[in-house]
């Protein structure tokens, strides 16, 4: 356990959630460009500019966000001194799924950078609602502590 001072520990929960809330948009957008992506014919020009959007989003916001989130989160867990609260592994099961959501994000991106997306636009739009019910709980888990 590390001894933060009140106002280090502060700056770093504020940094942690602007990152976190970057990552979510990032969870949010993605599948919805999916839903787009999958209505236009694979090579044409509109799927091209998909490609380059889905590539740009993913490299530039969520994985910056995503590794920040982290990070982040990392330093802020040395200061907990009592690892037995049930919300805190609540939040890190949800967190994990999340990282899971974002691998598989990852790789629908590179389905569609090859043309070769297997899924329907049903299918993505599904997809959209997953990070919102793990962001719903996070929430709930870090604010209530209901358990």
């Amino acid at each position: 356990m590390i001894d933060l001072s009140t106002n280090a520990y502060l700056w770093l929960k504020a940094l942690h959630l602007i990152a976190a809330i970057a990552w979510m948009a990032g969870l949010f957008y993605l599948p919805r460009l999916f839903v787009y992506h999958t209505q236009v014919k694979p090579g044409s020009e509109q799927s091209e500019l998909f490609k380059v959007m889905e590539r740009r989003l993913y490299r530039a916001i969520m994985q910056p966000a995503m590794l920040a989130t982290l990070g982040l989160g990392s330093v802020l867990l040395l200061d907990i001194d009592n690892w037995i609260q049930g919300w805190l592994h609540g939040k890190l099961g949800l967190i994990f799924f999340l990282l899971v959501f974002h691998f598989m994000c990852a790789r629908w991106k590179n389905h569609f950078a090859r043309d070769a997306n297997p899924h329907s636009e049903r299918y993505f739009r599904f997809a959209n609602e997953i990070p919102t019910l793990i962001m719903i709980g996070i929430v709930v888990l870090v604010i209530v502590k209901p358990i």
